[in-house]
């Protein structure tokens, strides 16, 4: 009988859980945090929920070796003008070698590509992660962000002809908010690239994806006019990193010998709505700890998730992405995100 009797508290308290499902409680702090990927004291005392991801949305043709599986844990806190959230998960190498440029025995240069049949990269590619934020559209909170993600069937999406191998778009007017971070176009300026999912996607080539309103900055290929080289180099061109900062780039010379590199982007900081989302991802030799910085409300009323009322329950899910372009971990099912009284 008392074997029974534990047998249905374990249900019960199995039925429970499987109710409550993926949640987290942002705490309140009155710390200075600092935005540099590295656990303050603050976010000792600081909630985690433990996020699974372990779905990939196709397999790629060209060889993929980037990760299969990886847990995310994810803290929040927040003060009277801010909500801080510090994203960690495992990943042995950290990966910013975005389609740089490298000199060919014959002088010639080539950009490093590796595509799959989505015309797609995840050999020479960044580590990313993205953030989804429900604003109104109906059935996230049950599915997560998988209801505004749309699958390839037969070569078709919603009817058109499409090589990739899903595309994020939404239906009625809904919006999504999406928070963006780029391990080699982004983490320089310390910010994530804010951005929104709708459901215009005729007239746009990233379909329902749209940046937000930026007044400058902003991050572009380095290639001349006819693509067949870099435009730009660093100013010393004895050092060498995935990406050049605007501030410090310099017109293209070259003196380089065969092999050597050259970086394939060009960044600056966002200014304008853009830039919202104040950022840091830190690699500590075998994991991401980024740390996130946004104000609770925002100007952009539209097609930014407001914290505006504290008493409410937001839901949000989140992605990975291991040296690639598209293809990502992601989980099933939104997590509530509430704050603490």
């Amino acid at each position: 009988m008392k074997k029974i009797f534990v047998l249905l508290l374990l249900i019960t308290a199995n039925q429970a859980l499987a109710k409550k499902g993926m949640s987290l409680e942002s705490q309140t702090t009155q710390q200075q945090i600092i935005i540099d990927g590295k656990f303050d004291k603050a976010w000792q005392d600081s909630e985690v929920v433990n996020v699974k991801l372990d779905e990939l949305p196709y397999e790629p043709n060209n060889g993929y070796e980037g990760l299969k599986r990886t847990e995310m844990q994810v803290r929040s806190l927040y003060d009277g003008e801010y909500v801080y959230f510090m994203f960690s998960w495992k990943d042995d190498d950290k990966d910013h070698q975005r389609f740089p440029w490298q000199k060919q025995k014959d002088g010639s240069w080539k950009q490093l590509k590796n595509l799959d049949s989505t015309k797609h990269a995840n050999t020479w590619y960044e580590d990313k992660m993205a953030v989804f934020w429900n604003i109104n559209e109906k059935g996230f909170e049950k599915k997560g962000c998988d209801k505004s993600c749309h699958m390839v069937e037969d070569g078709l999406i919603d009817g058109i002809a499409d090589d990739s191998s899903g595309r994020h778009y939404t239906k009625n007017d809904a919006i999504v908010d999406e928070w963006q971070w780029k391990g080699t176009r982004t983490n320089v300026n310390r910010q994530l690239d804010d951005g929104f999912v709708d459901s215009e996607k005729n007239s746009n080539k990233k379909w329902g994806r749209h940046a937000d309103k930026k007044l400058s900055g902003g991050y572009y290929n380095n290639y001349n006019e006819d693509k067949s080289g870099p435009a730009f180099q660093l100013k010393n061109p004895e050092q060498f990193t995935y990406w050049i900062e605007d501030k410090d780039k310099a017109p293209f010379v070259d003196n380089y010998k065969a092999g050597d590199m050259v970086a394939g982007i060009v960044t600056a900081p966002f200014t304008g709505s853009r830039a919202d989302v104040e950022g840091y991802g830190f690699w500590d030799g075998e994991s991401w700890h980024l740390e996130v910085k946004r104000k609770l409300v925002t100007d952009d009323k539209v097609k930014d998730l407001q914290f505006s009322d504290l008493a409410k329950t937001y839901h949000f899910g989140v992605t990975a992405f291991d040296n690639s372009q598209i293809n990502h971990l992601y989980h099933n099912k939104s997590i509530k995100f509430t704050f603490a009284k």
